[in-house]
């Protein structure tokens, strides 16, 4: 009798960028992956930030490079990449949101949200996407998506509106390149405690809805995607994609 044998949760040999790196879940994720073996690509708008976290890494003797990045820019995103050796993992993370009633919504907030949230992570998995057929070689392409991206949300219509479309890109880029070997999932965090949330959590009201939704009684944490990232990074994941990896305390389920 032959007993199976787990499946690899490393990386090692593995080349990975992560957006959205300076902080939060993008930061949670590159330390994840490079913890995992990954030779890890930080990239963000702030060449600065990104210099001080890959510092803190290599003092770790983590694998890092950075590389300053604007996904909204995709002409000059889609150009970068083209030149560099293909990613064998995206983790998609750079984001952001602009909430209001949806009656006061403005052109311009809806327009920057889908210029990075949608337009953005679009062109990035495409471009990275490109890179692999190119060569022939298979990879995990990870979007971080929302809880959001399956439900609605008080003072979120726009935020919804561009999860909601990054689980259905994320769903039919599965199907376009599932036979090259190319997986393409989503994780869908419930509310994190990051730079990027706190303005929410400072608000009574909000934090009581947050608390009342999440069935195991508290709030996200960013380590607690990581995990997550590692599963759908490697070969643990093999037979995983176009699926939303959700990791929201329970909130969907209700």
């Amino acid at each position: 009798m032959t007993l199976p044998r787990t499946p690899s949760f490393r990386l090692d040999g593995k080349r990975a960028l992560v957006t959205g790196a300076s902080s939060g879940i993008g930061l949670a994720s590159a330390m994840a992956l490079a913890e995992a073996g990954a030779h890890v690509v930080l990239a963000a708008r702030s060449l600065d930030k990104l210099e001080g976290v890959a510092s803190e890494m290599r003092a770790l003797n983590l694998s890092v490079d950075v590389l300053a990045m604007d996904v909204s820019d995709t002409a000059a995103v889609s150009a970068t990449i083209a030149s560099m050796p293909a990613f064998d993992v995206l983790v998609n993370s750079a984001g952001m949101a602009k909430n209001s009633s949806a009656i006061e919504t403005t052109e311009s907030n809806f327009d920057a949200v889908q210029g990075i949230n949608v337009k953005g992570a679009y062109f990035l998995t495409v471009a990275v996407a490109k890179r692999l057929i190119e060569l022939g070689q298979p990879g995990s392409l990870i979007n971080i998506s929302s809880q959001m991206g399956h439900v609605g949300g008080i003072d979120r219509a726009v935020y919804c509106a561009s999860k909601h479309a990054v689980e259905g890109m994320t769903k039919a880029m599965a199907i376009e390149w599932g036979r090259l070997g190319i997986r393409v999932n989503t994780i869908c965090p419930t509310f994190i405690l990051t730079p990027l949330t706190q303005a929410t959590f400072d608000q009574p009201d909000k934090l009581a809805w947050i608390e009342e939704n999440i069935k195991l009684g508290r709030v996200g944490r960013v380590e607690d995607i990581m995990g997550a990232v590692v599963y759908l990074a490697t070969e643990a994941s093999a037979l995983v994609t176009g699926s939303a990896l959700m990791v929201d305390g329970g909130w969907t389920a209700g």
